[in-house]
C-alpha cells in the first residue's frame, strides 16, 4: 500500500475539475479578455474551446491508461525516458513562483471588495489562504473533492441568477460579425484567456486517486471542461453587457460590481464569499497536485522524507514543502509589485510548454485517431506559444535549464 489512497468518483471528479478551470479566472479573466478584445471576447471563447478540446482528449486518454501521481511527467518518462520525466515533473514545479501568487492575488482581491482590505492586510489574507489550504489537504482528496463540488454549483447558481435577474436573452449578446474580428485582439484575449484552461495538468496527477481511474478520470475531464467553458461564456456576456471592466478596475471585482448593480451592496458578501471559495478550490488543486507530483518526484530517493507518506497515505510532507515556496514566492511578489496580467501570461508559457511536452508523448503512446489529436494537440500548443511572443521565454529557459543541471537518475514509478 505504498500508493496514494484510491477515493475519487465521477461526480467528485467533476467537481474538483470544473472548480480547477473555473477557481482563479471565471471572476477575473472575462473582464481581462474584454478590456484587450471587446465584443471580440465573445469569439475568442468558443476558438479557445475548440483549441483545448482536442488536447483534453489526449490528456484523458493517457490518464486512463496511465493512471499515476506523476501525471504529465508519467507520460512524458514513459514516452522518452527517465531524464525528460524529470525535467517535466520541475517544469511543473517551476509555475509556483508566478503562478500561485497570481492566483492567491485575485482570491484575496475579493476581500479587498468586500472589506476595502490593501496592502499588507491583502498579503496577511493571502498566508491564511494558505493556511486552510494546509487544513483541507491534510484532510485527504475526497475532502477537498465533496467542498469543490458545492463550490461549482454556487458558481453556477450565481451566474444563472444574474442572468436572470439582468434579463438576458441570447438574441441580445452582441456578436460582432466573423469578417470584422480584429484578430490581433483575438490572439491577445487567448493570450490571456488559456489560463482559464490550465488545470488539466493538475487534474492528471489526481487520476490514480480516482476509484476506477480507466472509467471516471476521462469522463470526469471531458464533462468538466465542456461545463467551465460554458460557464465563462456566460460571465463574459454578464462582464459585457454591464461594461464591468476597464482600466482602472480589478479584473476580480467585475462580477461583485454586477451583483451590487442586481441586488443592491448588500448582496456584495454574496458574490465576494463565492468568489473566494472558486479561487480557493482552484488553489487547492493545484497545491495537492504540487504535493503529488513533489512526492512522485523523491521516489528517486525512498530515503528522503518527501517520498513518505503519512498513516493515512497523504504526501503531508511534500505538502509543506510546496506552501512553504509558496509563502516565500509570495512575499518575494509582494515586495517586487509585480503585474497580476504578468505573472498570468508567465505562468502560462509554463503550461503550454508542460501541454506541448504531454502532447508529444501522445505522438509516441497512443495509436489511431489518438495519435492524431495528439498532433494536432501539439501544432496548437505552439500556436500558443507563438502568441506570447517573447513571454515564452521564461518556459523556454526554465526547460533548457532543468534539462542541463537537474542530475540524470533512474526511473521509479509512483
Amino acid at each position: 500500500m505504498s500508493g496514494l489512497k484510491q477515493e475519487l468518483g465521477l461526480a467528485q471528479g467533476v467537481g474538483l475539475l470544473s472548480t480547477s478551470l473555473l477557481g482563479t479566472a471565471v471572476f477575473a479573466v472575462p473582464a481581462l479578455g474584454a478590456l484587450v478584445a471587446g465584443d471580440n471576447s465573445l469569439w475568442a471563447w468558443p476558438a479557445l474551446i475548440l483549441l483545448v478540446f482536442p488536447i483534453a482528449v489526449v490528456f484523458a486518454v493517457l490518464g486512463r491508461h496511465f493512471p499515476s501521481a506523476g501525471g504529465v511527467a508519467h507520460f512524458v518518462g514513459m514516452a522518452f525516458g527517465p531524464r525528460l520525466e524529470r525535467v517535466t515533473g520541475w517544469l511543473f514545479l517551476s509555475v509556483i513562483p508566478v503562478g500561485l501568487p497570481a492566483a492567491l492575488h485575485i482570491a484575496t482581491g475579493f476581500s479587498q471588495a468586500l472589506f476595502g482590505w490593501h496592502d499588507e492586510q491583502l498579503l496577511l489574507a493571502e498566508l491564511g489562504t494558505l493556511g486552510i489550504i494546509w487544513w483541507v489537504g491534510s484532510r485527504g482528496a475526497s475532502t477537498s473533492a465533496n467542498l469543490q463540488t458545492l463550490v461549482a454549483a454556487a458558481i453556477v447558481a450565481l451566474i444563472v441568477a444574474l442572468w436572470w435577474a439582468g434579463d438576458i436573452t441570447l438574441s441580445a449578446i452582441p456578436f460582432p460579425p466573423i469578417a470584422s474580428v480584429d484578430h490581433s485582439q483575438l490572439f491577445a484575449a487567448l493570450s490571456v484567456m488559456f489560463w482559464c484552461f490550465v488545470g488539466l495538468e493538475a487534474f492528471a496527477h489526481m487520476a490514480s486517486e480516482f476509484k476506477q481511474p480507466e472509467r471516471d478520470f476521462p469522463r470526469a475531464l471531458m464533462i468538466g471542461l465542456l461545463l467551465a467553458g460554458a460557464v465563462y461564456w456566460a460571465c463574459t456576456v454578464l462582464v459585457l453587457h454591464f461594461h464591468a471592466f476597464g482600466a482602472e478596475k480589478a479584473a476580480a471585482a467585475s462580477l461583485p460590481s454586477i451583483v451590487v448593480t442586481l441586488f443592491g451592496v448588500k448582496a456584495l458578501w454574496i458574490a465576494s464569499v463565492v468568489g473566494f471559495l472558486a479561487c480557493f478550490a482552484s488553489l487547492n488543486i493545484y497545491i495537492q497536485s504540487f504535493a503529488s507530483m513533489v512526492w512522485s518526484q523523491a521516489q528517486y530517493r525512498p530515503d528522503s522524507r518527501l517520498a513518505q507518506l503519512s498513516p493515512r497515505r497523504l504526501p503531508i510532507n511534500a505538502l509543506n514543502a510546496v506552501l512553504g515556496c509558496c509563502v516565500l514566492s509570495t512575499l518575494g511578489i509582494y515586495t517586487l509589485s509585480i503585474n497580476l496580467q504578468a505573472l498570468i501570461v508567465y505562468a502560462n508559457g509554463i503550461f503550454i510548454m508542460i501541454y506541448l511536452l504531454c502532447m508529444l508523448a501522445g505522438c509516441r503512446l497512443l495509436k489511431g485517431r489518438y495519435r492524431v489529436l495528439a498532433v494536432i494537440g501539439g501544432v496548437l500548443c505552439v500556436l500558443l506559444m507563438a502568441m506570447l511572443g517573447l513571454k515564452s521565454l521564461y518556459a523556454i529557459i526554465m526547460l533548457a535549464a532543468l534539462w542541463l543541471f537537474l542530475p540524470k537518475r533512474g526511473r521509479v514509478h509512483a
